[in-house]
Order: C-alpha cells, then sequence, then structure tokens
C-alpha cells in the first residue's frame, strides 16, 4: 500500500516507528532499530511493542487523542487552514511537541 502521507513517532526523542495514512486506512510499524534497541517503550498501551504492523481503516484512537480540542483546535485550524476533519494532518501540526513523551513529526530527524 502507498502512503498519502507519513508521520514519524518519537518516544522520549527516539524514533520509534511510522504512521502512514494509505487508500485502505491507516498503519502504524515500530521500527525495527527500536525493537531492538535496550528498552523500548510501547507508545501506547493499545499499540504494544511487535514486529508487525497494526491497520485500521480510522486513525488510531490513541493517535487521534493526541489532537488538541475545544479552543485550541479552533486556533490549530485557523492558523494552518487546515479542516478539522483531517485529523491526520492535525495530528501532523500540532503534536509535534504535545504533553507526554511521545512526538508526531512530518520529517524523520
Amino acid at each position: 500500500m502507498e502512503a498519502y502521507r507519513t508521520a514519524y513517532v518519537y518516544v522520549r526523542d527516539t524514533f520509534a516507528g511510522t504512521l502512514k495514512e494509505t487508500d485502505a486506512g491507516y498503519s502504524f510499524a515500530y521500527d525495527s532499530d527500536y525493537l531492538e534497541s535496550a528498552n523500548p517503550s510501547a507508545v501506547s498501551l493499545t499499540l504494544p511493542i511487535q514486529k508487525e504492523e497494526y491497520t485500521s481503516k480510522t486513525l488510531f484512537a490513541f493517535f487521534d487523542g493526541l489532537i488538541p480540542e475545544g479552543w485550541l483546535l479552533d486556533i490549530v485550524t485557523h492558523n494552518w487552514k487546515i479542516d478539522r476533519k483531517d485529523r491526520f494532518g492535525l495530528l501532523l501540526v500540532a503534536c509535534k511537541d504535545p504533553i507526554g513523551n511521545v512526538q508526531i513529526k512530518g520529517d524523520k530527524e
């Protein structure tokens, strides 16, 4: 499956895996180097460490939950001109430095 857009997921500033938007929905896969590191942490309890790719027709609840709500969502959608229904786009622009140990970036660093 070809990805329309890709987000790079970091746990405690370490690249952990990729989240992709595809024509079939979404996929998340942990990076093989991350899996082999000393103490890899799961991105969330709903996405435990595994080699196999996760797939879903809708954006995974954990990632959707990182997107701001209320007045902050209004600011994000207005400033970046993103439709509030574009959950993946909102994730890319609004979750670069969220509260917690997981970051979402549009480019791999």
